[in-house]
């Protein structure tokens, strides 16, 4: 059974899937979870053009108190389900997202990731790319993808 579940968060409904799933494998087997949020470089590569207004470090400390705060309420969706749980977070600065969770994962050490993805096909997910699958790809361990919603 896993005792160690990764669980990569961004605030979306899809995460919040991945992250019901990782509860119930945690709970059934007495596991843990640990979960992380990525501050988005490229969100602050975007916003640093001033349509933030205030200076790039104002626009970095904003990013990472909102990932903080995602962090915060996934921790107490856990907390309330009666689940050991820790958390981390990150900056893509110190390289891509996918780079940054396989590290987590290994430094942790990790027994299994959780994530939740939007299962983007053809251009959608050419042009978009895929962390989900770049994960899947470079993980030391299995990584359990959990689908959006249908609609």
């Amino acid at each position: 059974m896993y005792q160690r579940i990764l669980v990569p968060v961004d605030g979306s409904p899809t995460s919040e899937r991945g992250l019901a799933e990782a509860i119930r494998l945690a709970r059934s087997g007495g596991g843990q979870i640990r979960l992380m949020h990525v501050v988005d470089e490229l969100a602050y590569a975007l916003g640093t053009a001033g349509s933030f207004g205030g200076g790039s470090a104002d626009l970095f400390t904003l990013l990472r108190e909102a990932g903080q705060a995602i962090l915060d309420k996934a921790r107490a969706t856990v907390v309330a389900e009666q689940v050991a749980v820790d958390t981390v977070l990150a900056d893509t600065f110190a390289g891509r997202l996918c780079d940054q969770v396989v590290a987590q994962a290994k430094s942790w050490p990790a027994d299994l990731i959780v994530i939740g993805t939007h299962g983007r096909r053809g251009v959608g997910r050419l042009v978009l790319g895929s962390d989900a699958e770049q994960i899947l790809r470079l993980a030391p361990v299995p990584v359990l993808l959990v689908r959006a919603a249908e609609g």
